[in-house]
């Protein structure tokens, strides 16, 4: 039974169900949460609230079950409930999980495209739906950690937010597994990221599709998806605190310079850090209105660039890296042989040495039949190594159709 009551009334167990001001305006990413230590109390109090109302049944003075509140300086959240099972699936080649992992994404892209569409028009989110494919994709990254990731490549412009949310979320998992996170971290982390952007379905669908750049009125009009989007999740899906970090901080900045809160690294989690850099990756890598993708060599070097000025976190630039290669998959290269190539798949142990499908002889005229190499693997004279990135477009070629055709 749900019972108005004054802040001075409010006492450890209580179950808070509603604030007489918005959640935003207290340190609380939700308003429904359970009271387990005096500070929060003093927490609610000196943000101005004055009534709340509590579910009387379910108070208790037994806190042992209740889910503490996250503070913003946490890094990893604590797993969701009710908890995953923690087992690691049974590792397979690169080869035998493309197939798989290219099933995995367009699920994912699916998911996502059905649930911004549910809650543009005031439906519910399909949590269901979101927690499996999350589970596929985080299973997909344990098995291989390249395969999934690779398929970050896949852009359509016209559906950018669908692919930018797949694409952040397998990039953000296989980030959490080169960091050592756990499988309930991973599914915590994936699905924050696969509905980072779930804001936008609130946001005016011609300002989301303008054209060209924002003026600054409308800049900030779309920040705000960042806020409505922690609503939305906070209201609906009953989701922890720690599946909310990606949404509320993937546009926050390590010095300070980020929205809506302009928290500066102490205050971020990892999460968010996270969550900051692939968002930037993919972004960059994709053709928008208003600008033309950067190949994802150049996009790297920004990225690394953005972590010594401060920007984002370096560390995680650098295992960002790692685990996407100096040459991401569907990099355009050139050849000290003068030949070009499409990097096919990533090499963990030498950057330098992807393997690569070699697209045109060394006088530029495309191979009749492209050859497949391992630069790592060689063992002949004539050693074959990576001189520059290419733009595909002078070449008259898209690396896609050699890659979706079964090269990669």
């Amino acid at each position: 039974m749900r019972k108005r009551i004054f802040i001075d009334q409010l006492r450890i167990g209580m179950k808070v169900e509603k604030l007489d001001r918005s959640w935003l305006a207290t340190p609380f990413l939700r308003n429904k949460f359970t009271i387990t230590s005096a500070q929060q109390i003093e927490q609610l109090s000196a943000s101005g609230v004055q009534q709340l109302d509590v579910d009387i049944e379910e108070a208790s003075p037994d806190v042992s079950s209740c889910t503490p509140h996250l503070a913003a300086s946490d890094d990893v959240p604590q797993p969701a409930s009710p908890p995953a099972v923690e087992s690691e699936p049974p590792a397979t080649t690169y080869t035998e999980e493309l197939q798989v992992a290219k099933q995995v994404y367009q699920a994912a892209k699916g998911v996502i495209q059905q649930a911004m569409g549910d809650v543009r028009m005031g439906g519910a989110l399909n949590m269901e739906a979101v927690h499996h494919v999350v589970e596929s994709m985080a299973d997909s990254i344990l098995r291989n950690p390249d395969a999934l990731t690779s398929l970050s490549r896949l852009k359509q412009f016209d559906e950018y937010t669908f692919y930018h949310s797949v694409n952040t979320a397998l990039l953000a998992l296989s980030l959490g597994r080169d960091l050592g996170y756990d499988r309930t971290q991973l599914l915590q982390l994936g699905t924050g990221m696969l509905l980072h952007d779930i804001g936008k379905t609130q946001i005016p669908l011609e300002l989301l599709n303008k054209p060209g750049r924002y003026e600054a009125h409308e800049f900030e009009l779309m920040k705000q998806h960042v806020m409505r989007g922690a609503e939305v999740l906070s209201a609906t899906t009953g989701l922890s605190d720690a599946f909310l970090k990606p949404t509320l901080e993937h546009h926050e900045r390590v010095d300070g310079t980020g929205y809506p809160c302009q928290h500066c690294k102490a205050d971020l989690s990892e999460f968010g850090l996270i969550a900051a850099v692939v968002d930037i990756y993919d972004a960059v890598t994709s053709d928008r209105c208003y600008h033309k993708g950067k190949s994802p060599h150049e996009t790297l070097q920004f990225l690394y660039q953005l972590g010594t000025r401060g920007h984002v976190d370096s560390m995680l630039v650098q295992r960002f890296v790692h685990i996407v290669g100096v040459y991401p998959v569907g990099s355009c290269v050139a050849l000290n042989t003068g030949e070009a190539a499409i990097v096919t798949q990533p090499n963990r142990h030498s950057s330098l040495k992807p393997r690569v499908l070699i697209v045109t002889e060394g006088t530029g005229f495309l191979r009749a039949r492209p050859l497949d190499l391992d630069l790592a693997a060689q063992s002949g004279q004539l050693d074959r190594m990576i001189q520059a990135t290419l733009d595909p477009s002078t070449l008259g070629i898209d690396p896609h159709v050699y890659l979706d055709n079964g090269a990669a």
